[in-house]
């Protein structure tokens, strides 16, 4: 068979689409089949392809004028038996098999404040409606994810696979973590939006230090947005500047130290559709205190204490109780390390290589 998959978001970097590519690729040596590669600049230049993968320059950016016309034309002229799209961004007049990964629908529930005047929701809901609709098959990155894709866009169940994420062994625990604050200090990485939620979780810090007496800082890891200000804003709020932390983009060997050095990783998200950082931080030995909403229950299982993300009250409460409880922190250490464990790219590849072939 000859496969196309789209690498425009091609990344060995923590993000995860970027990464979901990438572990899709450095393992297509290992099957039978002939790849061609759809890359824009740099990585087009930058990655050097399996043997039996072809890259093409397509240089396309996502919700572009050139995806719909550029990259549809590339995607012509390779003739290919089947092609996988690891986003919903399909061109609208493609007409040849392909399989679409679906990793959330975020935007239907969380449009942001970006791209969400009246014609970009259209042209959202145009372009996802049609991904799936003529999808040979949709993977879902967990069963939450395949439940939305059926209530939200009427989509046949039969026609969805559900395949898990993996945590790559790059997390790992490390014996001794530089620790980057003088306190003990609760973990968030990612990015900011609202669905995240982090205005709640620096309302619970205020509550953690003022009404339980803990003396903890908080590292919020991310590339700061300018479109949204009431992070900062509630930091000031709460008089918290000497006590929250924005370090940025961090590189990814500063992102795994910072896993391992932090008392607890938090995550107040209000939706995800899979949820890498809680079990990247289990992978690390770092007990999860995190939302009890959407995918996270599926993902974290018993390894995690939950709280309702809408009430800091809540999740300062379960944050105090657990730091109360050495014994606790122990438990959820071991039950972490093994949860994650459960999830391997290796075997996420392995399942939809075998989706390729029905």
């Amino acid at each position: 068979m000859k496969i196309g998959i789209d690498c425009r978001m091609f990344s060995s970097s923590f993000t995860g689409i970027g990464r979901y590519c990438f572990e899709l690729v450095r393992h297509l040596e290992q099957t039978p089949h002939e790849y061609v590669l759809f890359l824009n600049d740099p990585q087009f230049k930058d990655f050097k392809a399996p043997k039996n993968c072809k890259k093409v320059r397509v240089n396309a950016p996502h919700y572009s004028l050139k995806e719909q016309t550029t990259f549809l034309h590339a995607l012509n002229k390779e003739k290919l038996d089947l092609m996988h799209f690891p986003h919903f961004n399909v061109p609208l007049f493609y007409r040849h098999p392909y399989i679409v990964t679906i990793h959330d629908l975020t935007l239907t529930y969380f449009p942001g404040k970006k791209l969400n005047r009246w014609y970009h929701r259209f042209a959202y809901h145009l372009i996802i409606k049609n991904a799936t609709r003529r999808a040979k098959k949709i993977i879902a990155v967990s069963e939450n994810t395949k439940k939305d894709i059926i209530n939200e866009l009427k989509i046949n169940p039969q026609k969805i696979i559900t395949i898990h994420n993996g945590i790559g062994n790059e997390f790992h625990p490390i014996p001794h973590p530089n620790s980057p604050t003088k306190n003990p200090f609760l973990l968030y990485t990612g990015v900011w939006r609202n669905h995240k939620n982090i205005p709640a979780l620096i309302e619970a810090l205020a509550i953690l230090r003022n009404d339980h007496k803990l003396d903890l800082d908080l590292i919020i890891t991310g590339r700061p947005d300018p479109a949204y200000p009431e992070i900062k804003e509630s930091v000031a709020r709460h008089k918290l500047e000497s006590h929250t932390h924005f370090p940025g983009l961090v590189p990814e060997k500063e992102l795994i130290n910072l896993y391992n050095a932090a008392l607890f990783y938090v995550f107040p998200s209000l939706y995800e559709g899979f949820g890498f950082p809680p079990l990247e931080a289990m992978k690390c030995g770092t007990p999860a205190v995190v939302s009890n909403r959407s995918c996270i229950p599926e993902i974290c299982g018993d390894a995690a204490v939950y709280f309702n993300p809408e009430d800091p009250q809540d999740i300062a409460k379960k944050i105090a109780t657990l730091y109360k409880d050495p014994d606790a922190q122990a438990e959820l250490i071991e039950k972490g390390i093994v949860q994650a464990q459960k999830f391997t790219w290796p075997q996420a590849v392995k399942e939809t290589y075998k989706l390729y072939e029905l």
